[in-house]
């Protein structure tokens, strides 16, 4: 197996190739966490993984509550499932905690998360969705301080990793806010050997083949927590040494429905092709391999990051501008086309244009 076969690999597993989900949430499940930073490139991301779907699909798909958001993990935001939220918080949040312990200590709130959970809980109550901005006014109003905003966020974020509040639907542009045991009310709960291995089995089955460090990048855990749960796969996963790492994938995939796999397009920022990783050579681009540790505004072309590209108004019109990290051929040129064509049909931008020049400046 070599850097490419992986790169293959994965695009199939992570449904970018071909996809058999016809829904925003069924990727969600599926994938388990999406991180979901950027939150516009976030439903992009589960839109490079259905057919067909656009950015009001999955828009409705988030405010109905069929996707959540949350902090979680490494931390930052991710898109969760609602039956997976509560075991998924429960399996990796002490790991968040230990990254967060310093700030929680120099912002003196160890002795306040319980009161302001109190209060979140209570304001939340009866479907009541509220934004970030009126939470602190709930938490000031009950003399909880909060004088920075720093000290609201983990505030905030330590009720999200508490399982104590989750997200609510967009008003307008704002979040919001929800109670958790009313937004996922059928949030599973597991025992913790077997939330560890379900963690374990939804990564590597996803996101295959990948390595133990790779795992422990994307959950936070540590590789004393992670490792046994590793060996422990049903023995359908293969192990195979690639430049002295050890890679663990399932080899397995439903029949291919169509000849035409997608492995060009626009990477949505922070995307789980990326950032689930934390050696990215497999789709490291020969020209600029460098370039793979970072997560912005990537193209890919055959599985590998070839280029950049921006989005800009022309003349009133959404102008998608790629610029190669060498010169295209063109062969790539029509990849690069139809990877901005498939963007803009998403956002619904169908008069969109692209501009690729030959050479990057």
């Amino acid at each position: 197996m070599t850097l490419q076969d992986i790169a293959q690999l994965r695009l199939r597993k992570q449904q970018i190739a071909e996809t058999r989900f016809k829904k925003p949430e069924e990727i969600v499940r599926y994938l388990l966490a999406m991180q979901a930073q950027e939150f516009r490139m976030a439903k992009w991301a589960i839109g490079l993984r259905l057919e067909n779907a656009g950015d009001a699909e999955v828009q409705r798909a988030f405010d109905e509550g069929k996707i959540l958001r949350t902090h979680a993990m490494r931390p930052t935001w991710h898109f969760v499932a609602p039956e997976d939220i509560r075991w998924l918080q429960e399996t990796t949040s002490h790991r968040v905690h230990a990254f967060s312990g310093s700030m929680y200590r120099k912002l003196g709130l160890e002795k306040t998360f319980r009161r302001s959970h109190d209060v979140l809980a209570k304001v939340l109550q009866g479907g009541n969705f509220l934004t970030r901005q009126e939470l602190k006014k709930e938490l000031l109003r009950n003399k909880i301080r909060v004088p920075t905003g720093q000290h609201l966020a983990y505030l905030v974020m330590r009720a999200e990793l508490d399982c104590v509040i989750c997200s609510g639907p967009l008003r307008g542009k704002q979040f919001t806010y929800a109670l958790l045991e009313e937004r996922a009310p059928k949030a599973k709960r597991l025992d913790p050997q077997d939330a560890l291995h379900e963690l374990t089995l939804r990564y590597f089955s996803t996101r295959g083949p990948a390595t133990l460090k790779d795992f422990c990048w994307w959950s936070g855990l540590t590789a004393k927590e992670a490792k046994p749960a590793v060996d422990a796969l049903p023995k359908k996963f293969l192990r195979e040494k690639v430049n002295g790492s050890e890679y663990v994938f399932d080899p397995s995939f439903p029949k291919s429905k169509t000849k035409k796999l997608h492995t060009s397009f626009l990477m949505p920022d922070y995307d789980e092709y990326a950032i689930a990783y934390k050696d990215r050579r497999a789709l490291a681009s020969k020209r600029e391999p460098g370039r793979a540790t970072s997560f912005s505004h990537f193209i890919v072309l055959d599985g590998l990051i070839e280029g950049t590209w921006e989005r800009k108004m022309k003349n009133k019109k959404p102008d998608v501008r790629v610029t190669p990290f060498g010169s295209f051929t063109r062969l790539q040129q029509q990849q690069a086309k139809s990877a901005v064509k498939r963007y803009l049909e998403f956002t619904d931008e169908k008069a969109g244009a692209a501009t690729i020049p030959q050479k990057r400046r």
